[in-house]
Order: structure tokens, then sequence, then C-alpha cells
């Protein structure tokens, strides 16, 4: 299916509780679901003659698998009257393991989900405990076993590194359970330390290290050839899947600047040039839908610079790159490929710039070569 079509995030920002290295809005207090609720039917309600279609939908957070089947099922409905869902469509929701049982995965398949994301993390539970997650591994195993009797035929695990204490052969040993396990789609994060967050007062505690740039790239390097050898293609820094029929839908289009339309506190958006984002608060988000107004914080219109600037960090992101159109015919650009290609960073090849899997190491760093002058 093609990612012409925008894609549908929905943010629910409920979470048993924070973990330590989070820092995406959420609260503890389930007893704001109803204030949200109402919230998201009506932002949805106010969007419906500006957006049509979307080929995705996504359940992120915070944790939807806390929601009630009656909650999700309110808003799944209250989109498909208000908007075409095409056949084939990719609906995703986010899940922690402890909140996956068999009967609650055909639940969700009941409603329509088409993809489960699984926030696993590890199968070591020593890693789990230094990262204050709230299940064991041997849940996780469970949940996967669970969605998969359930009929979920696309689930996704996200998996964490660099955990502080953690080796690199007991990082290979996460990569090969989570591989026995066969998931369509795999995708590994590096542990960064976030501002705000406990684990940043741990780090600044002195309670551990980071680690260097070359065991950076050791955790790297692990990750990519373990997964290849497994089949998975290395689509994106972070993201592996088993064909490209497993490929994140929804996900591609943030990285294509296709346009998404973000509902619930703290959600973000982007249309025609134009990014804008709600309020953080589940009170205020509240508030002022109930009292007709928007609950957007700020906007911004991107000028062509920044939409430049957006398109190389993103395509430098993506196996797929960047095509070598869009790079001027300038010395000094042709001058930084040429650099790049000698060093192994980037391949030139059917009229693209693509990022090799040293490249993608650095894929942040490679954008601002070309917006120094």
């Amino acid at each position: 299916m093609s990612t012409a079509y925008p894609g549908l995030y929905i943010h629910v920002p409920f979470c048993a509780g924070k973990c330590c290295y989070c820092d995406f809005y959420s609260i503890t207090d389930t007893g704001f679901i109803e204030v949200w609720l109402a919230g998201v039917l009506q932002e949805l309600a106010l969007y419906r003659y500006r957006f049509q279609t979307f080929d995705t939908v996504y359940f992120g957070g915070g944790t939807p698998s806390l929601l009630k089947p009656a909650v999700l099922a309110s808003i799944l409905e209250a989109v498909s009257t208000q908007f075409t869902i095409p056949a084939g469509a990719e609906i995703t929701i986010e899940a922690n393991p402890q909140d996956i049982s068999e009967s609650r995965a055909q639940e969700l398949r009941a409603l329509g989900f088409t993809r489960l994301s699984l926030g696993i993390q590890s199968f070591d539970d020593r890693m789990l405990s230094f990262l204050t997650r709230r299940h064991h591994a041997a849940q996780a195993r469970a949940a996967y076993d669970a969605a998969r009797a359930a009929g979920f035929e696309n689930i996704s695990i996200d998996l964490m590194y660099a955990v502080p204490g953690q080796s690199i052969s007991q990082w290979a040993i996460t990569i090969e359970e989570a591989c026995a396990l066969a998931p369509e789609h795999i995708s590994c994060y590096q542990l960064t330390v976030k501002e705000g967050t406990p684990l940043q007062r741990r780090y600044a505690r002195g309670e551990f290290h980071r680690i260097s740039e070359a065991q950076e790239e050791a955790f790297y390097s692990t990750t990519v050839s373990l997964l290849r050898s497994h089949g998975y293609l290395h689509y994106e820094v972070s993201n592996f899947a088993r064909s490209t029929a497993f490929y994140s839908r929804h996900n591609q289009k943030y990285w294509n600047h296709i346009p998404y339309l973000g509902i619930g506190p703290a959600a973000h958006s982007f249309q025609d040039n134009v990014r804008w984002w709600n309020v953080s608060s589940v009170t205020e988000y509240g508030k002022r839908l109930n009292k007709g107004e928007s609950p957007v914080a700020e906007s911004e219109t991107l000028s062509p610079e920044q939409l430049r600037a957006e398109r190389l960090m993103l395509g430098f992101r993506t196996r797929h790159g960047i095509e070598l159109s869009f790079f001027d015919n300038s010395s000094p650009t042709k001058e930084v490929l040429a650099q790049l290609a000698a060093s192994q960073l980037i391949r030139i090849s059917c009229n693209r710039v693509m990022p090799t899997t040293r490249g993608l190491l650095v894929a942040d760093s490679i954008p601002s070569l070309f917006l120094s002058w």
C-alpha cells in the first residue's frame, strides 16, 4: 500500500509507572481517562474536514494496552465513521508484556488491530530491573506467544542495548532470543540519558558511566550483523524487518515527510510544511476541547531551508537514503559526497545516496556537513 495517505497517531499518556529513561509525556493517574477520551473524540471531530483518509493508525504512549476494550472501541469507531480507513490499513497498538494474555490479545484483534508492538526491551531480568520495567523476561515470552495464539501475524518487539552493566555477549543473547521468536519486526534502540528523567539523575549522581564511542560501535555492529544473519532487513537506523511487507508503514510517514495527524496531549502533527503540537497536560487538553477551543500549544511553518535540513536528517537514517537529484552540483557538495564515499559512510547507486552500515551509526552527524555553507 502506498505511503501517500496521511497517518493518524493517537497519544495515550497513561502508564502504570514511569520507566527511568522515558521522556515522553505520560501520567500514572488513570482517573483522567474519561477526560482524555472525551478530548480525543472532540479533537478527532475538529479534523474531519481537514483530513479524509488514513492508511495507518497508531496508538502509542504511554501504555495504550492499559485501556479497556470499550475505550479503544469508541476511538476506533469515531475514526472509522469520520475518516476513510481503506482495507489493508496498518492499525498498530503498543503494549507492555504484562498487559497481554491470550484473551486480551484476542480482544485487540477483534477490535481491528493488525499490528502489535511489544515493549520487551530485554530478555535479561537484570537489565529489565535497571530499566525499571514492570515485567520479567518470562512474561515477555508469554505475551509474545499469547499474541501469536490470538492470530497476530504482524508483531514488532522493542529492544534496548548499552544498558549499564550489559556486555556485548549478553546483548547478543537477547538478540538471539528475539530472533528465536521470529517476530516480523524488531526495533533496537541504544539507551540514551534524557534530560529530566530519573536515569539522568542517576547518571548525575555517578551511579553509572556512559559507554565510549568504540563500545557504541561494537553494540551497533553486533546488532546489525546478528539480525542480518537471521534474515532481517535493516531499513532504518534502529529498525529491522523480515521483509519489506513488514516495514513500519506508519513510521515511514515520519521519515518521508508524509502528512500525519497527532491526536491527544503532547501529540505532534505535520501537513503542508506546517508542524503543530498539543498542550502537554491531560487536564488542559480536556479543558480546552470542552470549551470548544483548540488544544494546539504551538505551530511552526518550516522554511525551505528547514525542510531541506529535515530531509537530510531523516533520509540519512534510512537505507533507502536520498535521491541524488536532491543535492546541488556545487563544488562543496560534490566534495562532501566524495569524502563520505571515500570514508565508506555512503554509497551512490541507482541515482540515490544511501548510508552504509557505518554511515547509519553516525547518521545524525552527516546532515550538518551539507548545511555548513
